[in-house]
């Protein structure tokens, strides 16, 4: 009986001492979107530059690795020109990237660099106010995620997160005619706030 209730307790004690350690985060951050210039086909693309959110969950497999859930959100103009035209046509867009991958982080006192690769999909949605393209339609691209960054510790439950996140898709194209084939790099330096738990 007496094993039993010294096996018991010692499972207790592990169960309380893993319930405390903070195996999840959830952070938000401000990004700055830097997509590319495309040429190719006699077509350019010239988006814009704009700011957005990244929305991002981790769930702690070790103290060095984690699962990372991530969801982005900006908007931005794509301008496109082809066939000999000589001006651009605006097409205002949403962005909206849900990405999901895998993070080795290291630990350094305060200061825990991580690197980050995933997969995901990104969504380009047509907005009618500002787009003069009648036909726009909505195009999902797979993409490949990937980054890094360091996060600093201000307490035992928040840091400060600051991180290069980017994706590799196919470039967005609305209609055939603005199609250019050609796969783009996305930059998204990002900055913000993380609250483990």
């Amino acid at each position: 009986m007496k094993k039993m209730i010294l096996l018991g307790a010692l499972v207790f004690s592990a169960a309380a001492s893993y319930a405390q350690e903070s195996r999840q985060d959830v952070s938000i951050s401000g990004l700055a979107l830097l997509p590319p210039t495309v040429d190719a086909s006699g077509i350019q693309l010239r988006p814009s530059y704009t700011g957005g959110a990244l929305v991002s969950y981790r769930y702690l497999l070790t103290p060095r690795s984690a699962l990372e859930a991530n969801y982005s959100w900006a908007q931005n103009t794509n301008y496109f020109k082809c066939c000999g035209e000589t001006y651009f046509n605006p097409i205002k867009t949403r962005q909206q990237e849900f990405t999901a991958g895998y993070v080795y982080g290291l630990s350094f006192k305060n200061y825990n660099p991580f690197v980050e690769a995933g997969i995901g999909g990104v969504f380009y949605t047509p907005i009618q106010e500002g787009t003069y393209t009648l036909d726009a339609a909505s195009n999902t691209r797979i993409a490949a995620m990937f980054g890094g960054g360091v996060a600093y510790e201000i307490s035992p439950s928040f840091d400060i997160r600051i991180q290069y996140h980017g994706l590799v898709d196919k470039a967005p194209q609305f209609t055939t005619k603005f199609a250019t084939d050609r796969y783009q790099l996305i930059s998204m330096p990002a900055v913000g706030i993380a609250y483990h738990f």
